[in-house]
């Protein structure tokens, strides 16, 4: 059963993310040959706060 994580910032609408959940999982059955509900999609949100590059959260990056 492939799992698939997804990290990323928050901000994108639930359109997006849907958009997003079908293409993966059609990929995953196209590239790996499972059934459908063999493959999970986890999406995981961090606000800007709490996720850093270069020693800076990409809010201060931001200029928040």
């Amino acid at each position: 059963m492939p799992i698939v994580t997804v990290q990323m910032l928050e901000g994108r609408s639930d359109a997006q993310k849907e958009a997003l959940i079908a293409d993966l999982h059609d990929a995953v059955v196209r590239h790996f040959g499972v059934a459908d509900q063999a493959v999970t999609i986890v999406l995981q949100e961090s606000e800007a706060a709490n996720w850093a590059v270069g020693g800076k959260s990409i809010r201060q990056l931001r200029g928040g």
